[in-house]
């Protein structure tokens, strides 16, 4: 395979979203070690593996879906574009989502099976359900504006308190209250790297959260959010399920400020597909926090 083939692979597979899937494996390794579980590199590096091939395969299934639906024509910037490049063939994207779904499962499978854990099965159905029918039909519940509910489900819960479950071999209020602002975060991403695409979305139904609520109200939106993000990691310090150290969470809000004037300035919103970057950074820098609150707290 040549550099430009595995340059077509690496963007389709499209990295910079992957530390949405490390966060919150990482936020729940570090609760269960602090709450006396052994480290488990092994383990953790398992649940790694699993979930990294389903976000690749939820990445790979939403080029091959949209592909079908209209989603990446035209002058659409959703999706790694490189189906419509004709660097990778529909039958490639095919065979490529049989290994990595088939691969993922019975992985899951396996673990499940060997340690006894069954009870982590609606865990598997609900990661595996949600990459595939994001954009598969008939469901498409991403065109039904549930694409960032269902990320935050996986993003959160699924991933930090499934991580912690594992780890440990039980459940914990701390991890299921610490997945939520994780959650709401990882499906921000989302949210906002839907903006960009707002009009060509509505002009083949694809109508994500952002879509419904128009300019003005996906501005206000993003606000919204991002407080409310910032009070779940206040209130979690409060608690005491966090170390005091998550008030330094409060130092990225320049940040989001910055892109919040920006946002405003540009006409053809389209072009915010470069600014998302404040969105990832934001993410990165408050997960970090997280899991350092988790760490000394």
């Amino acid at each position: 395979m040549n550099s430009d083939r595995l340059h077509a692979w690496w963007k389709a597979s499209r990295p910079p979203f992957y530390i949405a899937t490390f966060v919150p494996l990482l936020a729940g390794w570090m609760l269960a070690i602090r709450d006396g579980a052994p480290r488990q590199v092994g383990l953790f590096l398992l649940i790694n593996l699993y979930s990294v091939m389903v976000h690749f395969a939820t990445n790979l299934a939403n080029d091959y879906f949209d592909h079908f639906q209209g989603a990446d024509s035209g002058e659409s910037i959703g999706g790694s574009r490189m189906l419509q490049a004709g660097l990778i063939t529909i039958g490639e994207l095919r065979a490529s989502l049989l290994v990595l779904y088939l691969g993922s499962f019975f992985l899951a499978v396996g673990y499940m099976t060997v340690a006894g854990m069954w009870i982590l099965s609606p865990f598997v159905a609900i990661s595996i359900f949600s990459s595939i029918f994001y954009t598969a039909p008939p469901i498409r519940y991403g065109y039904h504006g549930l694409g960032e509910v269902f990320a935050g489900i996986n993003m959160g819960p699924v991933m930090v308190l499934g991580t912690y479950w594992i780890m440990t071999g039980h459940p914990s209020r701390e991890a299921m209250l610490i997945s939520v602002p994780i959650g709401i975060m990882v499906a921000g991403i989302l949210y906002y790297q839907s903006i960009p695409d707002m009009e060509t979305d509505e002009s083949v139904g694809k109508m994500t959260i952002t879509v419904r609520l128009g300019r003005a109200g996906a501005y206000a939106g993003l606000i919204f959010q991002w407080i409310v993000v910032y009070l779940l990691i206040l209130g979690l310090a409060a608690d005491r399920i966090l170390s005091p150290v998550v008030l330094t969470c409060l130092l990225t809000i320049p940040i989001l400020v910055r892109l919040l004037r920006i946002m405003p300035k540009v006409e053809d919103w389209q072009e915010l597909d470069r600014h998302g970057h404040y969105i990832r950074k934001m993410y990165l820098i408050n997960g970090a926090i997280i899991v350092i609150g988790i760490v000394w707290g």
